[in-house]
């Protein structure tokens, strides 16, 4: 028997405790695990050896990881450099720890890779487990994590226009995150039925973004509507590449900016005198229970098992992915890839997902999009329908 570490990198989900779980569950399962480390506090408690045994608890109290929020044994972004990746084989050898599961997005991925590569002499098994909200992580149809930021986008937007419709008198901008990719930002449109077109402009990283047009989109709607709904992904940029607003605090190794919701109403304010404000619910988002994809928690716990079961086979230097079969209904099945393939390659939105305004997104996505949020959103009753029909 030996024994197994689990370490979650970057921003958490809704489901990362959910893959924590399905790795537990079939470790305890498969009787060839004698310890299954929990990494304290992300790949920086790999140094400071910062490890729970996660098969010391009992399933009433590992059950609760499926409705708790966010990461359980912590994460963080600590950014590792090759002399931390040439510590790890002494601190493994110590542990006896003879695989590692890696949960999380793009730069966990890379560091995967960087991992793998550096344990592969003293034959420490490495696989990737894709976690993240953005949607970015390549060769999956999507990633663990996505479901519910779809759904909780989708439904926030869906409550904020009855809102603004409730009293029609300005422009709401709400702020998706995402990065530099728009998944989150398109997973709005899942907020309209049959009587409210909102969001009724969606605007996405995957696209230019021009402020004339932008107004002229506005205002058509506001002259048609008497009041405007709009997503904006937190990446909009303009031709050169630039953020649409300005860096407010810079480091070494990142640029932070102002709200993009915030600048876009007061673009609107100024430019075309018409009462605006802006939403960002942010992290709120990230991890929310209470918009919890089922579809996604589940295949969060299947991801988790997937890859307990593929490293104690042999596999090393992979990553799990998710392929949807081609059938009537909706059916995932788990594969593996190289996580050399992965590291650091940002997924974005294809051109046959947006518009060609570039100010919504398709049908085709809607379709893609809908069966990862589970169950639909709730029916609301307006009776401005009833008035509209006379």
């Amino acid at each position: 028997m030996g024994n197994m570490l689990i370490v979650h990198g970057g921003g958490p989900t809704a489901v990362m405790n959910s893959s924590l779980y399905g790795v537990i569950r079939a470790a305890k399962e498969s009787g060839r695990v004698e310890h299954l480390y929990g990494a304290i506090g992300g790949t920086e408690a790999i140094f400071k050896e910062n490890f729970v045994d996660l098969l010391a608890f009992s399933e009433e109290k590992l059950s609760l990881l499926l409705s708790t929020p966010a990461s359980a044994i912590g994460s963080s972004r600590y950014p590792l450099e090759e002399r931390d990746y040439k510590q790890m084989p002494e601190i493994f050898r110590k542990h006896r720890i003879e695989y590692v599961l890696l949960n999380g997005g793009n730069g966990t991925m890379d560091a995967c890779g960087h991992i793998y590569r550096t344990c592969q002499e003293m034959g420490v098994k490495v696989l990737g487990i894709p976690k993240t909200i953005d949607n970015d992580i390549a060769l999956t149809d999507h990633a663990p994590g996505y479901g519910s930021a779809a759904r909780y986008i989708a439904a926030t937007v869906h409550e904020i226009a009855q809102d603004v419709r409730a009293l029609p008198i300005h422009v709401c901008v709400v702020e998706a995150m995402g990065r530099n990719a728009g998944w989150i930002a398109a997973a709005s449109a899942l907020a309209r039925t049959q009587t409210d077109t909102a969001p009724d402009l969606i605007y996405l990283p995957e696209r230019v973004f021009r402020e004339e047009e932008f107004l002229r989109d506005v205002q058509n709607v506001y002259d048609r509507k008497g009041y405007v709904v709009v997503v904006a992904s937190e990446g909009l940029a303009d031709e050169r590449g630039n953020s649409i607003v300005e860096p407010i605090y810079q480091t070494d190794r990142a640029v932070y900016y102002g709200d993009v919701s915030s600048h876009l109403a007061m673009l609107v304010i100024k430019k075309l005198g018409i009462k605006a404000r802006s939403e960002k619910p942010g992290i709120a988002g990230r991890a929310s229970i209470p918009w919890q994809s089922a579809v996604d928690r589940e295949e969060a716990v299947h991801v988790g098992e997937f890859a307990v079961q593929s490293i104690l086979a042999g596999e090393n230097g992979k990553m799990v992915a998710l392929v949807r079969k081609e059938a009537l209904w909706y059916d995932i099945e788990y594969i593996l890839v190289p996580v050399e393939q992965v590291m650091l390659f940002e997924r974005k939105m294809p051109d046959e997902y947006i518009n060609e305004k570039g100010n919504d997104v398709t049908d085709a996505f809607v379709k893609w999009c809908r069966p990862l949020t589970g169950e639909a959103l709730p029916e609301f009753l307006n009776f401005r329908d009833y008035l509209d029909q006379k």
